[in-house]
């Protein structure tokens, strides 16, 4: 990891500064932490951090701000909450973690280069890979008929699918908006996208500390959602999801608009009877997304989802729900260093092969990407699919 240390200071002078304590300090303050080393044990990327999380919280209360300042812990953070739920004392540790970052940029130490580069590019194009905004439809271009929701020319519709980056820009994750709209369009669903004024959600800037610089981004999503009548949003980002749902409230007015993921509403239109299933007789089973399951508490639907396809196995992971494991994927890790993020995808991956399923089901874009890719470094045989694509396989059999 490339890193820009452009300050430094004196250990000795910077024992018990209250001040960085009050600089990172999260509501539930880390002046609450005994040290039982609950967050280092869950932490899914704690082996490769030269702090572990116990380690760096004890810094923290020391004042030890040159040694905090100079680990690379905070950046190998994939904020998937684990420590958090699981702290005795209730700490909001993934929330310090995002501090340390914060902190880290305003004062411009031990900073790694693509991350500032990667905040700039959110901001200046409106997406997290640099690309033609204009061009976010992209993923639409090899559907054998584009529904009208898809077209270039927006109408208005009381429901709106907010795509979200990855979906939009990175082809391993075409499929999955495909197979969205081919099944609203199915259950004859009047919907409508952004496109190009479809701007990244900000998410990913909140969580390499950068959250200020999201308000222009939530700003003008909402409004372009109210301009098309929207009165319902659906995601098959978790991020964008989160984003909409916990961060969106601060920067700007969401009320009047009911916020789901792809999970939920797929849920409703099948309890609604709107779509039919046919057999999909496989074994598989399910990776809760961080920031839809841990960060946002949707567990149940995916499984009521899974559940309604007839003739699928489905079989839990040891680690699931609440207890599940990150893929590796969160945090941005992946900008400071993929290794570490293919190293989880592994052991998440091997969770998965224990389970003997020859399918992992996921609800969220980055993560079917993170298990693709560790399935293919680590020579898994198991096929990660997310589970827009699974009902629409099992639909599109029944024509």
């Amino acid at each position: 990891m490339t890193v820009t240390p452009t300050k430094s200071f004196d250990l000795a002078s910077e024992l018990l500064v209250p001040s960085f304590l009050e600089t990172i300090d999260p509501p539930e303050n880390l002046r609450g932490c005994i040290q039982c080393g609950t967050c280092s044990a869950t932490c899914p990327t704690a082996s490769a951090m030269d702090y572990t999380p116990r380690q760096i919280w004890r810094m923290v209360n020391l004042g030890m701000q040159d040694r905090v300042m100079r680990s690379r812990t905070f950046w190998l953070c994939t904020t998937c909450k684990a420590c958090q739920v699981r702290c005795p004392r209730g700490i909001d540790l993934m929330d310090s973690m995002i501090a340390l970052k914060k902190y880290a940029l305003d004062s411009g130490i031990n900073v790694p280069e693509k991350m500032e580069i990667f905040g700039d590019t959110i901001v200046t194009d409106y997406n997290i890979s640099g690309d033609d905004n204009t061009n976010r439809q992209i993923w639409s271009q090899n559907l054998e008929r584009v529904p009208l929701g898809v077209e270039p020319r927006r109408k208005q519709a009381e429901v709106l699918y907010f795509i979200g980056c990855v979906s939009s820009f990175y082809p391993r994750a075409y499929s999955i908006p495909q197979s969205l709209v081919q099944v609203m369009e199915r259950a004859e669903v009047e919907f409508t996208t952004l496109g190009g004024e479809e701007w990244c959600c900000g998410y990913p800037l909140h969580i390499a500390g950068m959250g200020d610089r999201m308000v222009d981004l939530a700003r003008h999503n909402v409004q372009q959602a109210r301009a098309l009548g929207a009165k319902k949003v659906v995601f098959t980002c978790p991020s964008c999801y989160y984003a909409w749902e916990h961060l969106y409230p601060e920067y700007t007015d969401v009320s009047g608009i009911k916020l789901l993921h792809a999970s939920e509403y797929l849920a409703e239109l099948l309890t609604g009877n709107s779509i039919a299933l046919s057999a999909f007789e496989e074994v598989v089973t399910y990776h809760d997304p961080c920031d839809l399951g841990r960060k946002s508490g949707v567990y149940d639907a995916p499984r009521e989802v899974l559940n309604a396809i007839p003739g699928l196995e489905f079989r839990e992971m040891s680690a699931c729900r609440e207890n599940a494991m990150c893929c590796g994927g969160g945090g941005d890790v992946e900008i400071a260093d993929p290794e570490v993020t293919m190293n989880v995808a592994g052991e998440r991956l091997a969770q998965v092969q224990a389970t003997g399923a020859q399918y992992v089901l996921s609800a969220c874009q980055q993560c079917k990407r993170t298990l693709q890719e560790g399935a293919r470094q680590h020579r898994i045989r198991v096929r990660p699919l997310d589970l827009t694509e699974l009902v629409w396989q099992s639909m599109r059999d029944t024509e």
